[in-house]
């Protein structure tokens, strides 16, 4: 994973090989944060997004007794990790769903906790690379976007059947556009004469629309397609069922690391973790009950940024956000 419409690293990469479009976002430093809890026998890690498994390989190399569970929505992605696991045999287990269901991806495998649970959010390189996903806007393709192509509701339906004001809210909401009413009506008037149907087709009318001054803080279609995106495959929703699944599923002393990669992520995964850091004695108790001491431990303060040098070298790293948690108590 790891590429977000924030990210300005667009342009497609050539598919000449798996490893060449897939450098994995802050490596080492989630190795590092992962490891104190993957060091026993029996442990277990949850990749909950495996795309190509460049963090998953990395990881069980590492750590020659893990066991671990990739989940993806994405039918291709899990192809292409299968292929590239499959010398690990049988300590890799696949599941094809959406990372909120973490859950029963692993009741169904036996597993009611697990040591280690890694999120690499946003657009994979498998995803935005494939010009035919409809992920970027600076290549002409079906209006697309989603990332399960057994779903059915694609960008060109959300273009086609929303109202202005649901358009509008949704521009604002998941782009923070502030042209999101210019764009709504736009959008609207053009579908009348024909259909949306590729990304060129959104692109002219976005741009048509966009005062010079506004495009150059930069390109028109930015904002839009990020919002039609996240839409598409709900991701805020998912990834606000998501998060607290995955805490429930930690064993003690188990830990987590998530890589956001746009703010309205992040958010989500800031207040998430924050409140389960939290105390829940209430104010002027003289002395904390165990049951109201805190579920987790920030492992680092506020969110983490990728290096200078790992930034230069892999432009996908430029917008990301690490967050990580260690269980200190069960919860009855």
């Amino acid at each position: 994973m790891g590429i977000s419409t924030e990210d300005p690293a667009l342009a497609p990469v050539p598919m000449a090989d798996n490893s060449s479009i897939h450098t994995p976002v802050m490596l080492e430093r989630t190795i590092e944060l992962l490891s104190p809890a993957l060091a026993h026998d029996g442990a277990v890690l949850v990749d909950a997004t495996l795309g190509m498994a460049g963090h998953a390989e990395a990881f069980l190399e590492r750590f020659p007794d893990l066991t671990l569970v990739g989940i993806d929505r994405d039918t291709d992605a899990l192809s292409i990790a299968q292929e590239r696991l499959a010398a690990f045999g049988t300590r890799v287990h696949f599941a094809h769903a959406v990372y909120d269901e973490i859950g029963t991806v692993l009741a169904d495998r036996g597993l009611p906790r697990v040591s280690g649970i890694l999120f690499d959010l946003g657009v994979s390189s498998l995803q935005l690379d494939r010009v035919d996903r409809g992920f970027s806007y600076s290549q002409d393709a079906p209006l697309d976007m989603r990332m399960d192509a057994t779903t059915e509701r694609t960008a060109a339906v959300i273009l086609a059947t929303y109202s202005e004001g649901e358009l509008r809210r949704l521009f604002y909401e998941f782009g923070d556009e502030k042209l999101a009413p210019r764009y709504a009506s736009k959008i609207v008037q053009r579908r009348e004469i024909e259909p949306f149907e590729t990304s060129a087709q959104l692109v002219d009318v976005l741009i048509a629309a966009t005062p010079a001054a506004a495009q150059r803080a930069g390109h028109p279609a930015k904002r839009v397609f990020q919002a039609l995106r996240i839409e598409v495959n709900q991701e805020l929703s998912v990834l606000e069922r998501a998060i607290p699944a995955a805490i429930d599923a930690l064993e003690l002393h188990g830990r987590m690391v998530v890589l956001a990669y746009q703010s309205l992520e992040d958010r989500i995964v800031k207040r998430a973790l924050q409140a389960r850091a939290a105390s829940t004695a209430p104010r002027g108790l003289p002395v904390e009950l165990p049951e109201h001491r805190p579920e987790l431990k920030l492992l680092v303060r506020g969110a983490e940024l990728a290096s200078e040098s790992e930034r230069e070298r892999n432009p996908r790293a430029t917008s990301v956000r690490l967050r990580a948690v260690e269980r200190l108590r069960d919860v009855a």
